[in-house]
């Protein structure tokens, strides 16, 4: 765990970010072939974790897991433009000695992905077995593979489609203009936490698109909590957690980011093992498959969830073998050539 400078970064826009950090989780033997693990919207470095602080991806990746940092070693960035240890709004502008806030510059898919190859050449890693990512972290893997052919082996993107679709960015307008419509979020120049109510609503739309109407009806129902019911009740909470915990602006340039995002038809020249949930509305897999058809190297698979969006981050035990099999495919492969 730890920072890596990048030095200046020059973003698709032209702008050039001065003295761009990332900060990173590395797990397992550095010697050991290297999988990166890209997290999503909200997510942060620590993919893996310990047995104290286990990470957000500690169901797939650690010892004895199917990304087993017993024979991996594993790597995980802070997102460009995120708030947890990376450069990112709350970063100080070198030119002004103040925070970016909302100054701080738009950035694209293919921005991250640049970044995190700087910071991986600046660490020593030059080659890597897999990139492994789901929805914003899918977009980046899909971007590893066309950007970087040369330096991956192979790419799983969970939960993604190769555009973000007008379904997903309904989802992102509401949330967009909740947070800037906000009188406290005062032009993105706000102090302190961002603790307001565009936020909280943001963060409320969000948490309806990730998950399936069957779950939320399985797990609410129409049962209430003192005045409210129990589903008001749950999507306050999580507004009100996100915004303790996150930046806002960081929120705004991620959102955006994502929104911009599409492969287009391009080939990728490395294989692919694509990962696709039922209930997703906002990455469905028929939006995924008929593009997955037309790679050079490609497979896939569909987990039945009623998480929908969110399968990617449970239920380990229903695809986690997938991953580990198509890994251990591809090595045999390689050693086969």
């Amino acid at each position: 765990m730890g920072t890596v400078s990048i030095g200046n970064l020059v973003l698709e826009s032209g702008h050039v970010l001065e003295g761009a950090e990332l900060a990173y989780e590395r797990s397992g033997d550095p010697s050991a072939p290297a999988i990166l693990i890209c997290h999503a919207l909200t997510g942060d470095q620590y993919a893996v974790g310990n047995a104290e602080h286990p990470g957000w991806w500690s169901g797939l990746a650690g010892p004895g897991r199917a990304i087993d940092t017993e024979e991996y070693q594993v790597i995980s960035f802070n997102v460009l433009g995120g708030c947890n240890g990376s450069t990112g709004p709350l970063s100080l502008n070198p030119l002004t000695g103040k925070p970016y806030r909302s100054e701080f510059p738009l950035l694209t898919i293919r921005d991250m992905v640049n970044a995190e190859y700087q910071a991986l050449k600046t660490l020593g890693i030059n080659k890597l077995k897999s990139v492994i990512g789901g929805s914003l972290g899918g977009m980046k893997a899909l971007e590893w593979g066309a950007l970087y052919p040369d330096v991956i082996e192979s790419i799983v993107p969970l939960a993604i489609t190769p555009a973000f679709s007008s379904y997903a960015l309904a989802f992102n307008h509401i949330g967009i203009r909740a947070i800037e419509n906000d009188p406290d979020f005062q032009n993105g120049s706000y102090e302190g936490s961002p603790d307001f109510n565009g936020f909280h609503l943001a963060r409320m739309a969000g948490m309806i698109s990730y998950r399936s109407g069957k779950l939320f009806n399985d797990r609410f129902g129409r049962s209430e909590s003192g005045e409210n019911f129990e589903v008001e009740a749950y999507l306050d909470y999580q507004g009100r957690k996100l915004a303790q915990r996150f930046d806002a602006n960081s929120y705004l340039v991620l959102l955006k980011a994502m929104n911009s995002h599409d492969i287009g038809e391009r080939k990728i020249n490395v294989p692919i093992f694509s990962v696709s949930f039922t209930n997703d509305l906002l990455y469905p897999a028929e939006l995924m498959i008929p593009w997955v058809k037309e790679q050079p190297e490609a497979r896939w698979e569909i987990v039945e969830t009623d998480f929908g969006h969110d399968g990617f981050l449970v239920e380990f035990e229903k695809w986690s073998e997938l991953i580990k099999g198509f890994l251990q495919q591809e090595e045999h492969l390689k050693a086969a050539r």
